[in-house]
């Protein structure tokens, strides 16, 4: 019975948001009530579940979530995305031009979450293929998946970043980790992949890109452009970078090593840059300062950025608190036990299960956020059983499962094909083939990361 019932919870939420078009956290709270009284709880207890559910979820990730917004916009509206994709468009030239701008999608990726990163990069993909004389699709196919990977697989992206908190994963070695992950699957979605897209030659309404672009002066310099961009990524690995470090030094400096470490740490409290929340701050008063005040803007200017940033990822963060309520319900009922029970007796590598239920919940509702967040609350005892299991690679298992086969069910599907001016079947065969490639390959990598560490 527990199994039906869930399995009745999940089709009711798909049902919910994919036919009813209802808002997706009122459809995550109706399905968790329903579960709740299903499995008998009483009210009072339903109810309690419900608000340490959403409590508990969005106390360890509105200040990652939301200083990752707060950067994403300042990278964005001063004109450092363009530096950057300049920059390495000059120096990726003709034959390699392809994976210059998958570079170039990839760290522009680390700051921006999917929508805004999109809107970004269309005119500057527009831009490059009408003075390259390239087809669109072969010059924005490696951009995208740079983007859609940076979505899927890695923190501070709202969906990894809640999978990670859930699994009480390190967000710096789930970065590393990702990274790793993401190169090759970027290499095989991206220029390899869109080099099969030449023929594709769309009719672009080019109207769509001059309402994008916004005249921006005073834009930072491309070298403040790669640092501000890139910073986070190093303050969230810092704990790797140090035992690299370590690791690395003969054994007459590793003493001396250690103990500036410790001096460090004692004096100016040094390992508070492990930390996902400072290491996101510091990162977001640099940006206020090289990509705002530095610029021209005044602090009321700046801080109207800060203020729209937040209340763009307001959406998400209710999605991720309707998906901890849900979350909760099936921990209290005793359905997460008995689920973890049946599949810990199932002969399948936990990371390929992982991978296959989220993309399951991905083709059926469309959302990458709500397929990862879902497939973690049903796969959350069982993970906490296995001995032995990396949950920084089960958060890539999870997130490369959620990217599976974007279709018609799905925003990001739409906003390609809009953009770029396809009918349905192209789209299918160039924009959800890629995000199947960059699926499978996530994998792959996850795998082959689980045999080397």
């Amino acid at each position: 019975m527990p199994l039906l019932l869930t399995l009745v919870a999940i089709l009711v939420l798909i049902l919910l948001v994919s036919v009813v078009k209802l808002d997706t956290f009122i459809s995550f709270i109706l399905v968790a009530i329903g579960l709740g009284l299903a499995n008998q709880l009483e009210v009072p207890v339903l109810s309690k579940a419900i608000q340490n559910g959403v409590g508990g979820t969005l106390g360890e990730l509105t200040l990652i979530i939301g200083f990752g917004a707060m950067l994403g916009k300042l990278v964005a509206s001063s004109g450092a995305s363009e530096q950057i994709t300049n920059k390495i468009v000059s120096v990726f030239k003709d034959k390699y031009l392809t994976w210059g701008l998958a570079l170039a999608g990839f760290i522009i990726g680390l700051p921006l979450f999917y929508n805004a990163g999109f809107v970004i990069v269309i005119p500057l993909i527009f831009a490059i293929s009408q003075s390259t004389k390239l087809p669109i699709l072969y010059v924005g196919i490696p951009m995208l998946s740079a983007l859609s990977v940076a979505h899927g697989y890695l923190p501070p992206h709202p969906s990894p970043a809640a999978i990670a908190t859930q699994l009480n994963a390190d967000l710096g070695k789930t970065l590393f980790y990702g990274i790793m992950v993401a190169i090759p699957a970027i290499a095989v979605a991206g220029p390899m992949f869109g080099s099969t897209l030449k023929k594709y030659k769309p009719e672009i309404n080019t109207s769509l890109f001059a309402s994008e672009k916004v005249e921006i002066k005073n834009t930072p310099s491309v070298s403040i452009s790669f640092f501000v961009a890139l910073l986070p990524v190093f303050l969230l690995t810092y704990s790797l970078w140090y035992n690299l470090i370590l690791g690395i030094l003969p054994d007459s400096l590793e003493q001396s090593f250690n103990a500036f470490s410790q001096m460090m740490k004692d004096n100016f409290k040094i390992h508070l840059l492990i930390e996902p929340n400072f290491s996101l701050l510091i990162s977001v008063l640099v940006a206020v300062y090289f990509l705002g005040i530095k610029q021209g803007k005044t602090m009321p200017q700046v801080g109207k950025l800060l203020e729209e940033a937040f209340k763009n990822v307001a959406p998400i963060l209710l999605i991720i608190a309707g998906s901890g309520a849900l979350k909760e319900i099936f921990i209290i009922s005793g359905t997460s036990k008995y689920i973890a029970g049946l599949l810990l007796n199932v002969d399948l590598n936990p990371l390929i299960l992982g991978w296959a239920i989220a993309a399951l919940i991905r083709v059926c509702i469309g959302s990458a956020t709500i397929a990862g967040l879902t497939a973690v609350g049903v796969l959350l005892p069982m993970i906490q059983a296995q001995s032995g299991l990396s949950p920084e690679l089960m958060v890539l298992a999870i997130g490369s499962g959620s990217l599976m086969f974007s279709h018609i069910n799905d925003g990001g599907f739409w906003l390609f094909k809009e953009y770029f001016n396809l009918s349905i079947k192209d789209t299918i065969k160039t924009w959800s083939i890629m995000e199947t490639i960059v699926s499978i390959i996530g994998l792959l990598g996850v795998l082959v990361l689980d045999q080397i560490i």
